[in-house]
């Protein structure tokens, strides 16, 4: 999936009727942007906005169409899976996520009319992990909620879902979409010849039926089945398919360790300069307050170059320290129609202007999602890469986003694969992911949608841009 966003406080003086009508684009605030989504299986989000200048570019609204905003965005600190968080569930992270919003907005629990939240390994006790961190945030038991899952781009499935299909439609005003993955505790079932004995001796009625049933376990049947972040249609692992990726672009073990420092240098610069402003503190119950990502570590070339390949052995080049890593961690943002939130008050960050779902052969271009879904969105939008002032590409593997550098700057790729004459072309390195990224940020599958969101729509204010693109990749071979 792609996306776009747009900077609605780009260079606008106070907000009054007039401007209302002639530039759409820039009411109710001094700087926020337009955001486009791309989302692609792999999925890819882009999001565009443009700095403040005396002359905005052009507006993306639509006639006829409900102008649809991000309000504000936060998410818990993404730590290390088995660390801090590694005593809660799911909806813990879920539920400090929401409240977190609630307390950043000052918004008013009965003001939402529905919660969405992705989320990719699910816990079996709250199926609907929705459901039951809003009921834990304190927001009315009359408020409707699911969950929707999507791999890696499940957070952009709920942000999508709440404004084309409930706001746009005129369900709803105001929405809550978030992520939750909580990587330190996940399902571990029994084998399917042991789950199938055991329903079996819940259904026994005589004593003789079910020693009979016990009798005839085995210690094979007690094997159990571990999950595994690989594709069930290839049975091949993500780790394998950035590595064979790599290799078919040219991507060279020098340039993935590069690009992994370069994420973990610029993680730390925004870090310490306070520009992760998404992140909420969070007092985990009988431990620590935690306040900051735990993944972030600057280290040096010679220390990556010392780490053995950790997919395809012993010639790889991919490794721990240019992947993204398990994570646990949520996120939340509050999108409303952008009518409702200045009746509220409010100073919308950034305007939701597109969005694109695509999807791609699960093998040999399960991560490439990006590639193909950037085009989609600024087509749809109108715009190219040289509109775009600020680019959030989802980091799954350093390997992964050279390879889709490399495919975007191909004309040959965008003619053989893609049935286009011409290539796309590479978003400009000091545009792109200038705050980190996923390998150094964290991943948590289900959260990480939200994150590349907000983060667009802060770069966009920081840095005075108008239109930001989100994209990520995800399993199956899809993208946003």
């Amino acid at each position: 999936m792609a996306s776009m966003l747009m900077n609605p406080l780009r260079s606008c003086p106070p907000v009054n009727a007039a401007w209302a009508d002639c530039c759409p684009d820039l009411v109710a605030s001094y700087s926020y942007g337009v955001v486009l989504f791309t989302f692609v299986f792999p999925l890819t989000l882009s999001v565009s906005v443009s700095p403040v200048q005396t002359k905005s570019k052009k507006t993306l609204a639509k006639p006829g169409v409900k102008n649809i905003v991000l309000v504000d965005g936060v998410r818990t600190p993404f730590l290390t899976s088995g660390t801090t968080y590694a005593d809660l569930m799911p909806h813990d992270l879920a539920r400090a996520a929401l409240q977190g919003l609630l307390h950043r907005t000052s918004l008013p629990k009965d003001a939402v009319d529905y919660v969405i939240y992705g989320t990719v390994i699910q816990e079996v006790k709250t199926s609907n992990v929705a459901r039951e961190a809003s009921l834990g945030a304190g927001f009315s038991d009359k408020i409707p909620c699911h969950t929707v899952t999507m791999a890696c781009i499940s957070s952009n499935v709920a942000m999508t879902t709440g404004t084309s299909g409930m706001i746009a439609a005129g369900q709803c005003d105001a929405i809550v979409a978030g992520g939750v993955e909580f990587m330190s505790d996940v399902p571990i079932r029994h084998s399917r010849k042991m789950r199938k004995t055991m329903l079996a001796l819940n259904r026994a009625k005589t004593l003789g039926q079910r020693l009979s049933l016990i009798g005839s376990i085995r210690m094979a049947h007690l094997t159990p089945e571990l999950p595994a972040v690989a594709e069930f249609s290839t049975a091949e692992t993500m780790g394998h398919s950035a590595d064979r990726l790599a290799a078919a672009f040219g991507v060279s073990r020098l340039e993935q360790d590069e690009f992994a420092l370069r994420s973990h240098t610029l993680a730390k610069q925004a870090q310490d300069s306070g520009l992760l402003s998404d992140v909420i503190s969070f007092k985990v119950p009988g431990r620590d307050m935690v306040s900051k990502d735990n993944g972030i570590r600057p280290s040096s070339m010679e220390q990556l170059a010392k780490l053995k390949p950790a997919f395809i052995k012993p010639h790889g080049t991919v490794t721990a320290a240019n992947s993204s890593f398990l994570t646990d961690g949520a996120s939340a943002v509050l999108i409303m129609s952008e009518e409702k939130a200045l009746a509220m008050g409010y100073k919308p960050k950034a305007y939701l202007r597109d969005f694109v779902y695509v999807s791609q052969d699960p093998k040999d271009q399960l991560l490439l999602g990006p590639t193909y879904g950037t085009p989609k969105v600024l087509e749809r939008a109108g715009l190219t890469m040289n509109d775009i002032d600020v680019f959030e590409f989802h980091e799954a593997f350093a390997g992964q986003i050279m390879a889709n550098l490399k495919a975007m700057d191909s004309d040959w790729f965008a003619q053989t694969y893609m049935g286009r004459k011409t290539k796309v072309g590479t978003p400009p390195m000091e545009k792109f992911n200038l705050w980190g990224g996923s390998l150094s940020l964290g991943h948590p599958f289900g959260a990480t949608g939200c994150r590349l969101v907000t983060t667009v729509a802060h770069r966009l204010q920081k840095e005075g841009g108008q239109y930001g693109l989100v994209a990520a990749c995800a399993a199956g071979g899809q993208v946003t």
